[in-house]
């Protein structure tokens, strides 16, 4: 069930469109054996923005993701985030480009505890080397206190997660467990936060919580917001800009308001009847 989110209620004011989009995917095309993943396809974000991936299961979304990341190679097209054609970038220095990412399930270390895992997330950044870091001494000790304090500050507190920071993650209820690993995500410092499904299996409550927390980033960071996610009513209230992916083409991209609106989008995701209607706030 969409999460029942007021018309305004987390509203944001949308930055301005510059000429150049910060993240450019240029006729993409994924193919696993004979199935074709992507078809061709293309859409610009601009930075600062909320850019919104949605539609039907099975429709790419995730897949466009992984693009990115280069966890996937497609077979045609051209990713280029800030300028950069990320085909050209080795998997392992994407994130040191900044650009982070969240995962539909979690992929946390579960025994670990939470400050523990979020300190991870900043490996990108850290400048001390395999055998100091190891001993915990001098300059390792010094970089790691002030990773801690960075994190305690600014992350730890932006995501209320003070009271749970000692505790080992595994022990978590599901909905801190997820903001965990935006804390994670953010810990990477990114100019670019691609979200997968974020609020998947939260109650009400947590997923108003996680799209406040997501807005906050957006805002008050600066940072650039890939959504993938089914609850219409969040889509709705917090992108500025949303693509329709159908059977890996895109049928749709537009603001919120006209999507809802489109009939292309209304028959493909959700369906022609009334209850179908009523999930976009027809």
């Amino acid at each position: 069930m969409a999460a029942e989110v007021k018309p305004g209620s987390m509203s944001k004011t949308a930055p301005p469109v510059n000429s150049t989009p910060f993240l450019r995917v240029d006729d993409i095309y994924l193919r696993f054996g004979g199935l074709n993943a992507l078809s061709g396809v293309s859409f610009d974000v601009q930075q600062g923005h909320i850019q919104a991936i949605i539609g039907p299961n099975g429709a790419g979304k995730t897949c466009i993701l992984n693009c990115i990341c280069r966890f996937y190679q497609p077979y045609r097209g051209t990713i280029y985030f800030q300028g950069v054609d990320l085909s050209k970038v080795a998997t392992h220095r994407v994130a040191a480009l900044g650009i982070a990412r969240s995962f539909q399930n979690i992929e946390l270390f579960k025994g670990m505890t939470v400050m523990d895992n979020i300190k991870l997330g900043h490996h990108v950044h850290m400048h001390s080397g395999f055998l100091s870091g190891g001993i915990y001494l001098g300059r390792a000790k010094s970089e790691e206190m002030r990773v801690r304090k960075e994190i305690e500050e600014r992350i730890i507190d932006l995501l209320e997660i003070e009271a749970i920071r000692k505790k080992v993650v595994g022990t978590l209820p599901y909905g801190l467990q997820k903001r965990v690993e935006l804390a994670r995500a953010l810990a990477m410092k990114p100019k670019l936060l691609l979200l997968d499904e974020p609020m998947a299996g939260m109650n009400l409550e947590e997923t108003e919580d996680m799209a406040r927390f997501i807005l906050d980033v957006n805002q008050e960071w600066g940072v650039t917001v890939v959504l993938i996610e089914h609850d219409m009513g969040v889509v709705m209230d917090i992108s500025d800009n949303v693509v329709v992916l159908d059977f890996g083409t895109k049928i749709a991209q537009d603001t919120p308001l006209e999507v809802s609106k489109n009939n292309h989008v209304i028959e493909a995701y959700l369906g022609s009847d009334a209850a179908a209607h009523s999930k976009l706030g027809l």
